[in-house]
């Protein structure tokens, strides 16, 4: 375990929901292990008023409220926290936080003036914040590392993603931002890497000669859940589609790095966005499917529509739901259709990754081979599952499905950092590795352009009703071609089949 630097860690939006319910509890856990500098100053930073003990009080009733804490270890903990009060889009009102960081950096007795800033804020700000650092020097390494994490949406379209990352990098370079996607934290997604590459019983079959098809799952039970507002100007493309699933879909297809560290792991992502084969008109026609959810009884319970949420327009037409057939046009994937889906108000709340393998050739067997999948679910019960034949008890050579399961859950003796906590420490320790580069961020949004682009024709959005899996056009999507989605239950050893 590396300790990281003595350091300063700013949070903006100190008063937000993120702050809240994610970093401080991050925080709090990684200062509970022993994970956090040997000295350090959080210096929450909105333009709430707060004096130190009243921002004190208020993070320590919420951690007790929502965390198991340590009363030593929670006292100990508060002490590091401090506030300071600044009108966030006003850059002369950052000479308050340039002071402050001064006397923090002189009562901690910092010999290097490393400071890590966290915006937590509205993306409105995501290039104001960075510009009025700057016009005060608090982007200047001549006294120690300064680091940006940004958290998504990094832009709402390819053109307002390249003029945010202009401008970002006015003012610092490459190396200092880190782009958040916090499903790249999840520590299932991290084991996709090791998974494949360190067991040679799987990486020789894992391309186009032995697999037949690849889905990814994101689904959502809850609907919008008070973020009408936010979520009707997003959408399920935007929301999950365009970072999330895409990132977790170039770790399944991208080559083996040469090293493990942040430039060879994150050219091989690159390598693989640019090489998604680009949607034509007949694609988005043919093989996109964009939906939203419609009210329903589930489970005894009424569940509004989308539309009936509040903060939602009534004539809205943003997508809840997404599903789309794509292909990564290089050597490995060659004809492999990648199949991909995300959508709130679907049955149950589970992300996975199923690969298909292509059944025996075998004429004893034929059509009636039981299928060989591979199930990697990223949340919940985390784990992994496989599938295959042996033979049925009895006379003859009739062959049966069966499972070998694997959860994370078994591994009791080892603690997993949340995404948060794992993400927040490599930040602080310099490791960008499962961090958005922004070759990586444009050749997203250069992919997802083409649907932006489609969801303005009327005749692209279908409904579905709530607690159901989505619109039946995206179940023709791979009846089609013969396929079928797997239905995936909350417990990964649950039947194929998950319904309400």
């Amino acid at each position: 375990m590396v300790i990281p630097e003595n350091s300063s860690i700013v949070i903006f939006g100190a008063s937000g929901d993120l702050t809240y319910r994610k970093l401080i509890p991050a925080l709090y856990h990684l200062f509970a292990s022993d994970q956090l500098p040997k000295s350090f100053a959080i210096l929450g930073v909105s333009r709430t008023h707060y004096s130190d003990e009243s921002y004190r009080e208020k993070l320590k009733a919420s951690l007790q409220e929502m965390e198991k804490t340590e009363p030593a270890v929670l006292d100990a903990f508060c002490n590091y926290l401090h506030y300071q009060a600044i009108d966030t889009s006003d850059t002369e009102d950052y000479q308050k936080l340039s002071v402050r960081l001064d006397e923090l950096a002189d009562s901690y007795q910092f010999e290097q003036r490393n400071t890590l800033f966290y915006l937590a804020t509205p993306p409105s700000l995501y290039s104001v914040i960075p510009a009025s650092l700057a016009a005060h020097g608090l982007n200047s390494e001549e006294d120690g590392w300064k680091r940006l994490i940004i958290e998504k949406p990094f832009g709402y379209d390819l053109a307002s993603a390249q003029k945010l990352d202009k401008e970002i990098h006015e003012h610092f370079q490459e190396h200092q931002i880190y782009r958040i996607d916090h499903y790249l934290g999840k520590e299932t997604v991290q084991n996709l890497l090791v998974f494949r590459f360190s067991n040679a019983m799987f990486e020789p079959l894992w391309n186009h000669r032995y697999i037949d098809y690849v889905e990814i799952t994101g689904a959502e039970f809850l609907g919008v859940e008070g973020r009408g507002g936010y979520y009707d100007g997003s959408g399920a493309v935007r929301d999950m589609f365009q970072n999330h699933l895409l990132q977790v879909l170039a770790m399944v297809g991208m080559e083996s790095p040469a090293q493990i560290n942040a430039d060879a792991m994150r050219d091989e992502v690159v390598k693989v966005l640019q090489c998604l084969r680009p949607l034509s008109n007949s694609d988005l026609r043919e093989n996109l499917v964009l939906g939203q959810y419609t009210e329903s009884n589930v489970r005894g319970e009424f569940l509004p529509s989308y539309r009936d949420e509040a903060g939602v327009a009534d004539d809205s037409r943003t997508e809840t739901y997404v599903g789309l057939k794509m292909f990564i046009d290089n050597w490995r994937w060659n004809g492999v259709p990648f199949y991909v889906r995300s959508g709130k108000r679907l049955p149950t709340r589970v992300t996975e990754v199923v690969m298909h393998f292509k059944r025996t050739p075998h004429p004893v067997f034929g059509k009636d081979a039981p299928e060989n999948k591979l199930i990697i679910r990223i949340q919940p019960d985390e784990g992994i599952q496989m599938s295959f034949g042996l033979k049925e008890p009895g006379a003859g050579f009739k062959a049966k499905e069966v499972k070998m399961n694997f959860h994370y859950a078994s591994l009791q003796e080892t603690q997993m950092l949340t995404a948060y906590e794992r993400l927040l420490l490599d930040s602080l320790n310099g490791d960008a590795t499962l961090f958005a580069r922004s070759d990586a961020v444009e050749a997203c949004w250069k992919f997802v352009q083409p649907i932006l682009d489609f969801k303005q024709d009327p005749q692209s959005l279908f409904g579905y009703a709530s607690g159901t899996w989505g619109p039946k056009e995206s179940e023709q999507l791979l009846q089609r071609d013969d396929r079928v989605w797997r239905y995936p239950c909350k417990n990964l050893t649950d039947t194929d089949y998950c319904e309400l």
